[in-house]
């Protein structure tokens, strides 16, 4: 059920690394902290910087640990480690030893699709919920914030609909661990504003009010912001976006970029909706990364603004 809309909109950055992770080329770790830079001057506060996982897998994130011993040591910014089982959690706490700067959060996933979640990280869902049950546990009993994300929430790439009870379900074992927080994810971009309004409607009843909710899109098919915009209504505290549009995940196929930070942000803008980010300084970063990668960007609001 629909609430009044919130005031304010937390922007999760999620660039650097689920921005990053499929692109073909490999992007100079230099260039991924400049886009990091950039990032932090146009305002977030929140953002994934890498992820923990095999270099043969995701050859991207293979500089994870070089990334994060070269971010800025800002007190008011949280650094996000994405880590699927409990070596990466092991990864992330090694980030924090000695003089590091380190992560600050340690973010779990589990695939609500037991197909995409053998080919995605090797669980099933009821494996994947064991592991991250633990994996949230140790993290916190070593001093770092973590959340979970519960993957594909809104549909499979080789299952197709995903039963909002198994969503639910989910959500209720990983609440159990006192997550910071629990996002839905609509990895293949197959949702819709109905969808995400009475899904994430569902889930608010049944978390307790000290787990916020986040919400993390894809734009496979054009319903992206308007999702957004449904979270928003919802009462979705924090919402996942990716420089520019990009994005996409290896194990998911034809899967587009996540709604672009640009796009987000002139839709809370203009809904007169506060946040944290400057709507020109991100269109500035989208026209500088462009020359790093050598091509536009999905962003519609960065080309129409140009």
């Amino acid at each position: 059920m629909a609430q009044e809309t919130q005031s304010f909109v937390n922007i999760l950055e999620v660039g650097p690394r689920d921005g990053l992770q499929n692109e073909s080329e490999i992007i100079a770790t230099a260039d991924k902290l400049g886009l990091i830079d950039h990032m932090l001057d146009a305002g977030v506060k929140r953002i994934e910087v890498a992820s923990f996982v095999h270099p043969g897998r995701v050859p991207q994130m293979a500089d994870a640990e070089d990334v994060i011993a070269g971010l800025p040591d800002r007190d008011d910014v949280s650094y996000i480690g994405l880590c699927l089982n409990k070596r990466g959690v092991l990864r992330g706490l090694a980030t924090k030893e000695g003089k590091k700067r380190g992560i600050d959060e340690v973010g779990c996933v589990v695939v609500a699709s037991d197909t995409f979640g053998q080919k995605n990280q090797g669980q099933t869902i009821k494996q994947g919920i064991k592991e991250n049950r633990e994996m949230i546990r140790f993290a916190k009993a070593e001093g770092l914030k973590a959340q979970v994300t519960i993957s594909a929430a809104f549909g499979c790439p080789f299952e197709g609909a995903v039963d909002p009870e198994t969503v639910l379900n989910i959500a209720e074992e990983m609440a159990g661990e006192g997550p910071l927080e629990i996002a839905l994810a609509d990895t293949i971009g197959v949702g819709v504003p109905a969808q995400v309004t009475d899904l994430f409607g569902r889930l608010r009843e049944i978390l307790p009010a000290e787990i916020s909710m986040r919400a993390h899109f894809h734009d496979t098919r054009n319903t992206g912001i308007a999702n957004a915009w449904a979270a928003v209504q919802a009462g979705v505290e924090t919402l996942d976006s990716s420089l520019g549009g990009l994005g996409g995940c290896p194990f998911a196929p034809n899967a587009t970029g996540n709604i672009a930070t640009e796009d987000l942000v002139n839709l809370l803008n203009r809904s007169g909706i506060d946040h944290d980010l400057d709507l020109r300084k991100a269109i500035a970063t989208n026209h500088w990364f462009e020359n790093i990668l050598g091509r536009r960007l999905p962003s519609l609001v960065a080309r129409a603004d140009a």
